[in-house]
């Protein structure tokens, strides 16, 4: 199963070039601003990739998944895509799970502040997920900012190193961008942006 990982293209998704594969993972900020034209032609551009599946979570700068609900929202989102707000679905086998959730940062969509109000999203993960996508990474984990400062979420790694997900999927922070394998986890900061909001990495495409 080829799997090709992208994040944070902030509206510039016109700019990749994606070949095909079996599944494309996005893993939140489509948008800028988080408005609907923003969001419908992200939309737009997902439905036609090359994928046999297509699936994306939402990140901070996406308030329309926010602000509107599950009704609304499912309007929107074309049949052969899949969207993920705390949930998962099961493909061919691979149990994948998805989650906007980001510790709280200036009053982003989606921010929870850290500890007992972040955990309760984290305990929805279930303990036989292959696959995990959160917007924002782990603790210490593909999260270094430009300013030092370790930006990625405790409970989360808590969690991570409880249910060893083959793949822990991110983004959030630009800079973070890459891929390492620790705790029995393939991570990856899949921001195909950088700091500057600048198209200069390239999506991350794994097997399993």
């Amino acid at each position: 199963m080829q799997i090709t990982t992208i994040s944070d293209t902030h509206g510039k998704h016109a700019q990749l070039n994606l070949s095909s594969g079996d599944i494309l993972l996005h893993a939140g900020d489509i948008s800028s601003r988080g408005n609907r034209t923003e969001v419908e032609d992200f939309l737009n551009w997902f439905k036609v990739q090359d994928y046999k599946y297509k699936i994306f979570i939402a990140g901070n700068h996406d308030f329309l998944f926010e602000d509107n609900s599950a009704t609304a929202i499912a309007r929107l989102i074309p049949d052969d895509i899949i969207y993920l707000n705390d949930s998962g679905v099961e493909i061919e086998g691979l149990k994948i799970w998805g989650s906007p959730i980001t510790p709280w940062f200036y009053d982003w969509a989606f921010n929870r502040k850290r500890g007992e109000q972040i955990q309760a999203h984290w305990d929805l993960i279930p303990s036989d997920t292959d696959i995990l996508i959160t917007h924002g990474p782990a603790y210490k984990v593909l999260d270094l900012t430009t300013g030092k400062v370790r930006a990625g979420c405790e409970d989360l790694l808590r969690r991570i190193k409880k249910i060893k997900p083959k793949i822990h999927l991110s983004g959030h922070i630009h800079e973070g961008y890459g891929q390492v394998k620790k705790y029995g986890t393939h991570f990856i900061n899949a921001s195909v942006l950088n700091e500057r909001y600048e198209m200069v990495n390239a999506p991350i495409i794994v097997e399993l």
